[in-house]
């Protein structure tokens, strides 16, 4: 199906889902974020669980009735078995702190994103 390229409102990308590379569920935008002084966007995303992460506009695949992120260099294959899925696929991920920048580690016992810098949870 070929649909005019139009522009993406804030309405629009607000709630709507997000999936990355693998095809896996990621969270729902909750908000739209810019910096000062620098070209481009950030989408403020909500997993299932209610951790927000930053996702940079340049990180993003494709925007139409969902928004696929790209994959990740050096990026390791999820197994497609459905025990696990959603925690091997947050765990593949490389994720930086939205605070300081540094890498994040994945706690699996809490499932949530770790900032040893920060000394927080994301």
């Amino acid at each position: 199906m070929d649909k005019d390229k139009k522009g993406l409102t804030k309405d629009r990308l607000v709630g709507m889902e997000v999936i990355n590379s693998e095809g896996y569920t990621v969270g729902k935008v909750n908000d739209l974020a810019f910096t000062v002084g620098k070209l481009g966007m950030t989408l403020i995303v909500e997993s299932k669980d209610g951790v927000s992460t930053e996702v940079v506009w340049e990180e993003i695949q494709a925007a139409g009735d969902y928004i696929i992120l790209k994959a990740k260099t050096g990026q390791a294959q999820v197994a497609s078995t459905p025990q696990g899925t959603e925690q091997q696929a947050a765990q593949t991920q490389a994720k930086v702190c939205p605070t300081c920048g540094e890498p994040l580690t994945f706690i699996a016992q809490y499932n949530r994103w770790y900032c040893y810098k920060e000394k927080k949870y994301v």
